[in-house]
Formats: C-alpha cells, sequence, structure tokens
C-alpha cells in the first residue's frame, strides 16, 4: 500500500518543516513535498529538528508551485479550517484515513496538503482537491502549528493503515493532476478566447468555482481525454463540404 505524500504549501519555518518531517517517520511516511519555501532549501536547522526523520528531510523534494507538486497524484486532501465556500466533501481525520487507506489498496496515489503556517491553504489550492479534512478543534483556538497538523493526519494514516482493509470493487483509476490540471489550463483559455469571463475582476473566482466543480467529478484519464476533445470539437470552425454539382438537364 503506497502511503500518501505530504505536501507543505509555502512553509515559512524550518523547524516546523523538521518537525513535520519526524512525525512523518514517526507513522511510516516519507514522500516529503515543499512548495516554494519561504528560506530555501535544504535548511539545516529543518534536518537538525527532524531527529530520528532526517532521511525524510533530506529527502524532501522542493517545488515553484502546488500543480507541480501534484501532478502525479491522484486525489488530494487538503487539510484547512476555513471551507472557503466551495462544495466539496469534509472529512474529519479519521474518516479521511480510513477513506484514504481504501484508495491506497486500490493502487491510488493519494496527497495530503498543508498550508502556511500564518495562513494556511489558499481558496486556489483548496479548489483543486477533491475533499477537505477538517480538524474539530475548539473554535476559540482553531489554528494548529503545521507540524502539529502533520503529526495528527500521520498518525490517523498509521491506524488506519493498520487495520484490516476492505475489498473494493475495480474500477478505473482517476486522473493524474497534472492532466487534470492541462484540462482546466485548456477550458480556462477557450473561455477567455470566447468572452466567458465578464470582467478580469471577476475571473479569479469564477475560474476557482469551475475547478472546484470539476475537481468533485474524479475523472479517469478516458474522461479527460474525452472532455478535452469535446472543448477541441466546440471552438475548432467545422470545415463544410462542397456540395456536389446539381445535374442539370
Amino acid at each position: 500500500m503506497l502511503a500518501p505524500a505530504v505536501v507543505l504549501v509555502r512553509p515559512q519555518l524550518a523547524e516546523n518543516i523538521g518537525a513535520a518531517a519526524r512525525a512523518m517517520a514517526n507513522f511510516g511516511l516519507s514522500d516529503l513535498r515543499l512548495v516554494a519555501p519561504r528560506h530555501g532549501w535544504p535548511q539545516a536547522r529543518a534536518i537538525e529538528v527532524a531527529a530520528g526523520g532526517e532521511t525524510v528531510a533530506k529527502g524532501a523534494r522542493v517545488f515553484d508551485g502546488l500543480a507541480a507538486a501534484v501532478g502525479d497524484l491522484q486525489r488530494l486532501y487538503a487539510t484547512t479550517a476555513r471551507r472557503r465556500q466551495l462544495v466539496k466533501p469534509i472529512l474529519a481525520p479519521r474518516a479521511a484515513a480510513v477513506e484514504m487507506t481504501a484508495h491506497a489498496a486500490s493502487g491510488m496515489r493519494l496527497g495530503l496538503i498543508f498550508g502556511q503556517e500564518r495562513t494556511g491553504l489558499d481558496t486556489e489550492d483548496v479548489a483543486i482537491a477533491q475533499a477537505i479534512v477538517e480538524i474539530p478543534t475548539d473554535p476559540a483556538c482553531f489554528s494548529l502549528n503545521l507540524a502539529q497538523a502533520v503529526l495528527l493526519l500521520a498518525y490517523e494514516w498509521r491506524l488506519a493503515a493498520l487495520a484490516p482493509v476492505p475489498s473494493q470493487p475495480a474500477s478505473e483509476p482517476p486522473a493524474k493532476q497534472a492532466d487534470v490540471l492541462r484540462l482546466y489550463e485548456h477550458l480556462e483559455g477557450e473561455l477567455e478566447r470566447g468572452g466567458f469571463f465578464a470582467t478580469q475582476e471577476q475571473k479569479p473566482t469564477m475560474v476557482r468555482n469551475l475547478r472546484a466543480l470539476l475537481a468533485r467529478a474524479e475523472m479517469t484519464d478516458q474522461e479527460v481525454r474525452t472532455l478535452r476533445g469535446a472543448i477541441k470539437a466546440l471552438v475548432e470552425p467545422r470545415i463544410r463540404r462542397p456540395r456536389p454539382p446539381r445535374n442539370r438537364r
């Protein structure tokens, strides 16, 4: 069973990256991905704090943007305390872990996305995920330390992974996020050319809503190709065949 990747988006503190790597190692996770860490990478302080998770920290991969970091993954879980008015399944950590182990057992590649310490994930980041993981903290103090959030989700994953996984009916897996994101860009580009976006001020919100809508579909490779073909057929001019000449009597 392939464990989920842990994606830290724009992390700010080396200590939190190191502590997150240690938490991952504690519970059997090893795929750490960093999106635009504020102070670059590697960071000596992060390796020191990892204490036991040095291998995870040293093996972390760095990406300029979230799209590149999750391109090979098929299902994404965004951890956030703010739902951002996006219509998505909202799961508690334990329910998310149970669902993830079932998907992982079928060979699906998964990702857990965490936002930066100060503001969490942007709405655009959450929009591309298929589900939201919401930790039931006290509303009076709902913000968790980044490494603590990673620890909690890693622990729940470990519990679920050690439990027997019920068999799942065979089905075609979802497309990789790289292909899905290319579909989004294709659709958005053609909508831009067609004048769909009424104003540039409204465009970001409309794009987020479109991406959130399509993300819920969890499209397969074939469905992504079909939809891209449909977009192409709609926007390309059809070549009219010349009518055969009429026979004159």
